[in-house]
């Protein structure tokens, strides 16, 4: 097989998912704070910069949990940026103001939905009308996924059932005549969400665009499964294992792990993998290449699955009960380098990871995941250790799913601190920072840290705790915290190991 090209020479940067950028409307977004942390990382000599899945949310507010694997969250649109475009008016924003310490979600689609609306209005009477090709031209070169998604979305606000899954039999299997019955009469609610992409999309590449201009490269990541309750599933189902109703018969999981004593049970539909293979697997190689558009390294969330995921009936109350399918992961991959011309990948490769699952890692070239976080408490072979680390990985000291390093370290056993203390040969006053420096100073290619242990926060900035269905992905930091100092340590410890 051929191996994909390395996606990147040594170096480092940081995990930071836009929802936690300061700003004062209630949720980080794509407007001046994001243009702001591209130039901080460019003094602090990182280059990269890492986020978590762009999708639009739903309950519970997961990233992972999206309407669709195409679309991106309008709730990341930049008022301000809308008010540069002549979409809203200064005062349209002057005196709103959600919390700025935590995103409030609630709060957030209260605030944001109403300006949204607005500019599409505006929008429509002529406003910004330098944009109208643009649009136009955007409807029509995203079309494939876009007037699904658009419709779904749609279909959700306006039908009594927020899920498909029980709105009538012939909006849930998509009979042309009711389907062009609502096209008909949600008109101007699709062409809504349609400018709500479009919005997110312009701003975005300009954000990109301003990122690669200085060096900074970003990394995206993809859940290896979509949601139940998304366009994705609605229009496709043929790709996934439902039953007549069009509901599920299996659902994706993972096995009893270090985060849980039950596994965990994610509900997501699973794939067909044989429909997916007779088309050429046409819907992953889509996927890929829109999210592509917008990143320059994807992460494969859960690059164990596409080896042999865990399959649970739709019916279980935990995941203990579910079992290894084997899954189609080589054919796909073999798919995706040819359509794509290489794999600027990142394989999740966490948890219970098999003989075969390397095998599928390393016969396509990708590097895998060595998290700190994971080294202490075991034996001088834990392959999270720095000295058994092999130069195509990426070394974080935690990521997005972990306690902040500082939060990690405390709730240690006595036993694990001391490793901890005797392996990196510090005394665990400056934890966050031993981490970094221990991620830094390795032959791993790339290292990242979330910001979160760069600024040595505790465990109350945690971003997600796996298994809590609430109280997740609302930190944000401010912009005082980011203090002269702590740059130019980040900025001198990069220099320091060549990265």
């Amino acid at each position: 097989m051929t191996e994909s090209k390395k996606p990147f020479l040594r170096s480092a940067g940081l995990l930071l998912h836009p929802t936690s950028l300061p700003g004062p409307y209630g949720i980080g977004d794509l407007g001046p704070a994001a243009y702001v942390w591209i130039d901080t990382l460019v003094l602090a000599k990182q280059k990269w910069w890492q986020i978590l899945p762009l999708g639009p949310t739903g309950y519970g507010d997961s990233p992972y949990q999206s309407f669709s694997a195409f679309a991106c969250n309008p709730n990341l649109v930049s008022p301000e940026l809308l008010v540069n475009d002549g979409l809203l008016d200064r005062a349209d924003i002057a005196d709103a103001r959600p919390s700025q310490q935590h995103v409030d979600f609630g709060a957030v689609i209260s605030f944001k939905y109403p300006l949204l609306q607005k500019a599409w209005q505006l929008f429509q009477s002529g406003r910004g009308n330098t944009l109208q090709s643009e649009f136009t031209g955007f409807c029509r070169d995203n079309a494939a996924w876009l007037e699904d998604y658009a419709l779904f979305v749609a279909l959700k606000e306006s039908q009594k059932a927020p899920s498909w899954l029980d709105w009538p039999t012939d909006l849930r299997r998509r009979e042309p005549a009711a389907l062009e019955r609502v096209r008909r009469d949600l008109a101007g609610a699709v062409g809504a969400h349609q400018f709500r992409q479009f919005l997110f999309f312009r701003q975005w590449r300009g954000l990109k665009n301003y990122a690669r201009e200085r060096g900074i490269g970003i990394i995206g990541d993809m859940p290896i499964f979509v949601s139940s309750d998304s366009a994705d599933v609605w229009a496709n189902p043929e790709l996934f294992f439902l039953d007549d109703a069009c509901r599920p018969t299996v659902v994706a999981g993972v096995p009893p792990d270090y985060f849980s004593a039950t596994g965990q049970l994610w509900g997501n539909p699973l794939y067909n993998w044989e429909k997916l293979a007779a088309t050429g697997f046409s819907w992953w190689i889509k996927r890929l290449q829109k999210t592509l558009e917008l990143v320059d390294v994807v992460r494969l969330d859960h690059f164990r699955g596409f080896e042999a995921y865990w399959e649970v009936p739709a019916e279980a109350p935990n995941a203990i009960g579910g079992r290894w399918i084997k899954a189609s992961g080589a054919a796909l991959l073999k798919a995706l380098n040819q359509a794509l011309g290489g794999l600027p990948l990142i394989a999740e490769d966490l948890g219970l990871i098999t003989p075969e699952v390397e095998a599928l890692r390393d016969a396509f070239g990708l590097p895998g995941m060595r998290v700190l976080q994971f080294a202490f408490g075991g034996d001088a072979d834990n392959p999270y250790l720095p000295h058994n680390y092999v130069s195509r990985t990426v070394a974080y000291t935690g990521t997005h799913d972990n306690d902040t390093t500082r939060g990690w370290y405390a709730a240690l056993p006595d036993n694990d601190k001391d490793h901890v203390r005797r392996y990196l040969g510090r005394d665990g006053s400056d934890i966050a920072w031993d981490l970094i420096r221990a991620a830094w100073s390795s032959v791993a290619d790339l290292a990242i840290a979330p910001l979160q242990d760069v600024l040595n926060l505790g465990s109350a900035a945690r971003m997600n705790s796996p298994g809590n269905s609430t109280g997740n992905w609302g930190w944000r930091f401010a912009e005082e915290q980011w203090t002269p100092e702590i740059l130019d340590r980040l900025a001198q410890m990069t220099a320091l190991y060549g990265r």
